[in-house]
């Protein structure tokens, strides 16, 4: 399914939900609002993007080629940590507001040639936070103690600046870059599912899965000019976090 297509998915579930929530709040008059709170931890592995891509100009003087390299090579799977928090409006409607964090590992990785020699490129850490916002919707099953649901969320993240070193042994020559992507204001969009398990009268278990997208990094100030400067295309990356953690609800 295509980028386009999913964005259209997800907000047409976020908008019918905004839609029945002025029947929701009808129907929940007659009982106490309800609040819930909850932290998760997951994984993050990459479903696709790229931390660059393929390029041929000049760097250092020399002829360059890039390779394009993916998040899941530089990265592999990273951390998802959520807090968040919500409103149920009735038994099977919730809005909510979620804090994400997402971190991961930087692998030294062969970026491709400069002159005679093979690049080598060594990216810090990437690191993104942000907040989504979003529309819970609980399905009508009647299972004891279990509720399942699906959810759609839209937000903006800060990606942290990423440095890059860079080492050409054969031309003897390392150098560093230390804001190769500055820092990066980000749009995401998520769709969720996941299952709650009660486990006290106020606590559940939460166990998630869903796709996470957030757009491109900021371009390459220092490749301006040497035909280098297309690097941040395809820079968006989508993932497919896997999360469990504690929900508590407040009456």
């Amino acid at each position: 399914m295509s980028f386009g297509r999913v964005c259209e998915v997800g907000a047409f579930v976020l908008c019918a939900g905004l839609v029945a929530a002025p029947a929701a709040r009808a129907q929940a008059a007659a009982s106490d609002a309800r609040w819930v709170i909850d932290v998760g931890v997951g994984i993050d592995p990459t479903v696709n993007g790229n931390i660059n891509s393929g390029a041929i100009g000049t760097l250092q003087g020399q002829a360059t080629a890039i390779l394009p390299q993916s998040y899941g090579d530089v990265y592999g799977t990273g951390t998802h940590l959520k807090f968040g928090a919500g409103y149920a409006m009735n038994d099977v409607s919730e809005l909510r507001g979620t804090f994400t964090w997402q971190t991961a590992d930087a692998n030294l990785v062969r970026l491709g040639d400069i002159g005679p020699s093979s690049l080598y490129a060594q990216y810090s850490d990437y690191k993104s936070f942000g907040l989504d916002l979003g529309y819970r919707r609980y399905a009508p099953v009647d299972v004891k103690n279990v509720r399942l649901y699906g959810e759609a969320t839209i937000g903006m993240a800060v990606i942290d600046r990423i440095n890059a070193q860079f080492a050409a042994p054969q031309s003897n020559l390392v150098f560093t870059s230390t804001d190769f992507y500055d820092g990066t204001a980000a749009f995401t969009w998520g769709l969720n599912f996941g299952a709650l398990f009660r486990v006290a009268e106020q606590v559940d278990v939460n166990a998630q899965f869903g796709l996470r997208h957030v757009s491109g990094l900021a371009d390459v100030d220092q490749f301006v000019g040497t035909g280098l400067d297309n690097v941040n295309n395809d820079t968006a990356r989508l993932t497919f976090p896997l999360v469990v953690g504690v929900r508590f609800r407040f009456k």
